[in-house]
């Protein structure tokens, strides 16, 4: 049976709003990371993507980015057929001669949008510039005079500029400045500080909301009272337990049936999500990738019976409230009464919670070395991954759902 994972990146436009995923593929050995061609490599992330798993269960709606090499750019034979979700993206090392300038001519005239990657501008170039639909830029490799300078040149042709590789906020205002279409990086999980900022109201209430419900001497009457004394979360909470995701044989029609029904425990971890969620000024591809790693680590940890799978979803849940609430990690959690188990574990990285959020994490970014679940097949890994994607996308569906007003 062949094993595989497959992971995705997300790419934003200016406002943070999700416009595509670069969909990614590594593998790796038992005992060691294999290092495998780059036909290979695209060979498998477009049956993996397209075949087994279906597109749709990965990207959605959204676009899909996938690398090509110098072969399958030359034999269309081997490419699904042209989409407006699939990005074909150029490599930055092929050869550029007449035969690949040929072919992309003839990818382009076929209706395949060409993507320009890890971009070095050379007047040899023009003629793939003069096709390319998107141009990405890495922002690593060109310092703020160079990265000025392709901006400059590349606005002469229209095409869309992608800045990558953004890692921290301060590289995202920039690109932001010198007007890049879309954004990709880690920049949303890094939390943005302003010194001297408050808290807006709306976070301010779900820090207060979530540190009520994560105190573990709240009895059942406290939780009651204090879920049914925010209209928007008990709406939310109700009409969540009662679509098709619980599947229940009678209708739950109030705050104290759904306790009674599915227990305090399981009710503060909704109400703890459905508050985090109901912040309303952050990216929905933020929210999802908490949602994501919070499922993947009650997953994970099944196989670990000395873990809590309730402990591990508030790590994958709180793991990007940095950035959620736009203040460091270490305040945020010294006013929520979280185990020392959890604070240990997203603090210092460190302890059995940490392990499962540290692997959840390097799948996310395709970084297959840094694995911890040795115990897990790849194929049992990638099964997680999809049921947690699978699981997301309802949770958004419903919660993210317009209050009555």
């Amino acid at each position: 049976m062949q094993h595989y994972y497959i992971g995705r990146q997300p790419i934003f436009d200016a406002r943070q709003s999700v416009i595509g995923y670069e969909l990614l593929y590594r593998r790796q050995d038992q005992a060691h990371a294999k290092i495998i061609d780059g036909d290979q490599a695209t060979s498998q992330i477009f049956i993996n993507s397209f075949l087994e798993m279906g597109l749709d269960k990965v990207v959605g709606k959204h676009q899909a980015f996938i690398n090509v090499t110098r072969n399958f750019i030359t034999n269309t034979d081997l490419l699904p057929p042209p989409s407006a979700q699939l990005v074909l993206e150029i490599l930055e090392d092929i050869k550029i001669d007449d035969a690949v300038i040929a072919a992309v001519l003839r990818l382009k005239r076929m209706g395949y949008i060409i993507a320009l990657d890890d971009f070095i501008y050379h007047p040899d170039l023009k003629p793939l510039v003069s096709m390319a639909n998107i141009i990405k830029l890495d922002v690593q490799a060109l310092n703020h005079v160079e990265l000025e300078e392709h901006v400059s040149i590349l606005s002469e042709y229209p095409v869309k500029l992608l800045a990558e590789k953004i890692e921290t906020p301060e590289m995202f205002d920039r690109c932001l400045e010198l007007d890049f279409d879309y954004y990709q990086g880690y920049f949303l999980c890094k939390p943005r500080v302003l010194s001297g900022r408050r808290l807006p109201a709306n976070r301010v209430n779900a820090m207060r909301m979530m540190a009520e419900l994560q105190n573990p001497e709240i009895d059942i009457k406290e939780l009651e009272a204090l879920i049914s004394q925010d209209p928007t979360m008990s709406y939310k909470l109700m009409r969540y337990i009662n679509s098709a995701a619980f599947t229940l044989s009678k209708k739950v029609d109030s705050i104290h049936h759904a306790i009674v029904y599915l227990g305090g425990k399981e009710i503060k971890r909704w109400a703890t999500l459905i508050a985090l969620t109901g912040i309303d000024d952050k990216p929905d591809e933020l929210i999802t990738t908490s949602l994501i790693r919070s499922k993947m680590c009650e997953l994970l940890s099944e196989d670990h019976p000395q873990l809590n799978k309730d402990s591990a979803f508030i790590v994958g849940l709180f793991s990007t409230l940095d950035a959620m609430m736009d203040q460091p990690l270490p305040e945020l959690l010294g006013t929520l009464p979280l185990s020392p188990e959890i604070t240990r574990a997203l603090l210092d990285r460190q302890g059995p919670y940490a392990v499962i959020l540290n692997s959840v994490i390097a799948y996310e970014r395709g970084e297959w070395d840094k694995l911890e679940c040795a115990a897990l097949s790849r194929e049992a890994i990638t099964e997680i991954y999809l049921r947690s994607l699978s699981w997301s996308n309802t949770i958004m569906q419903e919660i993210k759902a317009d209050a009555p007003h």
